[in-house]
């Protein structure tokens, strides 16, 4: 059997982070151990009945089992565009402010490809989601980080970046609620994000996967709400997270005319839309009762309060997320993020991610993820207690 080689193109894509991850749990779990798993980001509850119960519809309509339309199915856009200035009062035009997408994940990782070329600078959070790396190593674009520090609230800041960096960035991606860290955008920070990118001719891309889960009554802000910033980006929101829809693969980008226009013309080439049956049912979950995704955010801040003040208790100093459903703990001193990563596996059987996995300035914290109940999530706090690091 020949053996052929991955091209170069394959070869320069950075390594999978989670996948490290999961082996070494698999392992301990192999062996027999009850692994509490807080290490990844797939939510725990079922899809709302309601949803899933459209989906079962639209899928006994023969209509649904012909190809989609190249770009989606317009009903889809104009319930993007109707969900957009219900919760957010953001008008959208369904026709060329509105692409629909194979979840999230898949438009981070085409836009670097729609809009850059070989040698071109993207600005990455740092800690930041590591498939926004992979797109644009599939660019062949190069990586200019922003840290994300505490003292910031988790912001960048533009004051940090030179001029020669700024002249050169094509894209920058932001994300509020911000996975790792749960930090959440002010409307100051959004506003000289627009400010900094029309100066520069930057577009940006807020990855808004976390935008109905906010802590404390406050809903989280969506960058389309700033003045001005459809004229230099685009927002990408996801179903996974809202609706607990994270197998089902359907997400939007929305904003910017010439960016949709451009991901519309790389999807054209690469699918024939999602099944519109799933497209149907993601409308339901736009358009129909928001009552799920409030009893949702109630379950994570119950979950939140449970942990943080449990870990607290224990003599943990660490701070609370703004949203998100992900907690953002600094490692106990002596250890370096991924030695405590392994270490509480190892010894408590608690699975965390370590920072570092998010970039150079996610060491010395560790992600934990709220995506399992309550009484897991104490039992995760009393297995850390034992091992009496605090």
């Amino acid at each position: 059997m020949i053996e052929f080689q991955k091209s170069e193109l394959l070869k320069n894509l950075p390594q999978q982070f989670f996948a490290s991850l999961v082996s070494k749990v698999n392992s301990i779990t192999e062996q027999g151990h009850d692994v509490i798993n807080l290490g990844q980001g797939n939510p725990d509850m079922p899809t709302p009945q309601h949803i899933i119960k459209k989906l079962q519809q639209a899928a006994e309509n023969p209509v649904n089992h012909k190809y989609s339309p190249f770009k989606g199915l317009r009903s889809l856009k104009e319930a993007a565009a109707e969900f957009y200035e219900r919760e957010y009062d953001v008008k959208l035009d369904p026709d060329s402010e509105v692409a629909i997408l194979f979840g999230g994940k898949a438009g981070l990782v085409e836009l670097p490809q729609c809009l850059m070329n070989p040698g071109d600078t993207a600005l990455v959070p740092d800690p930041g989601y590591p498939d926004y790396m992979s797109g644009i190593a599939l660019a062949q674009a190069k990586i200019k980080t922003l840290p994300l520090l505490q003292e910031n609230g988790f912001l960048p800041d533009y004051d940090g970046i030179g001029q020669d960096t700024l002249d050169l960035a094509k894209l920058m991606f932001l994300n509020y609620p911000n996975n790792p860290t749960g930090a959440a955008a002010t409307e100051n920070f959004f506003e000289k994000t627009v400010k900094l990118a029309k100066k520069h001719s930057i577009c940006v891309v807020h990855d808004f996967a976390y935008g109905g889960i906010g802590f404390g009554g406050k809903k989280p802000l969506s960058f389309l709400q700033t003045q001005g910033a459809k004229d230099i980006g685009i927002e990408i929101y996801t179903l996974s997270k809202t609706y607990n829809m994270a197998g089902w693969r359907v997400g939007f980008a929305v904003g910017n005319s010439s960016v949709i226009e451009a991901i519309e013309l790389l999807q054209d080439h690469m699918y024939v839309s999602l099944f519109p049956a799933i497209q149907e049912a993601a409308q339901e979950a736009l358009l129909h009762s928001q009552q799920c995704v409030k009893e949702l955010v109630n379950i994570y801040e119950s979950r939140k309060k449970a942990f943080i003040g449990g870990l607290r208790s224990i003599g943990w100093n660490v701070s609370s997320p703004d949203g998100s459903f992900f907690a953002w703990l600094k490692v106990p001193a002596g250890f370096s993020s991924q030695e405590f990563s392994d270490y509480l596996l190892q010894h408590a059987h608690v699975a965390v991610a370590a920072g570092a996995g998010f970039g150079e300035y996610g060491e010395g914290y560790v992600r934990a993820g709220l995506l399992t109940g309550e009484d897991r999530l104490l039992e995760a706090v009393r297995r850390i207690a034992a091992l009496h690091l605090f």
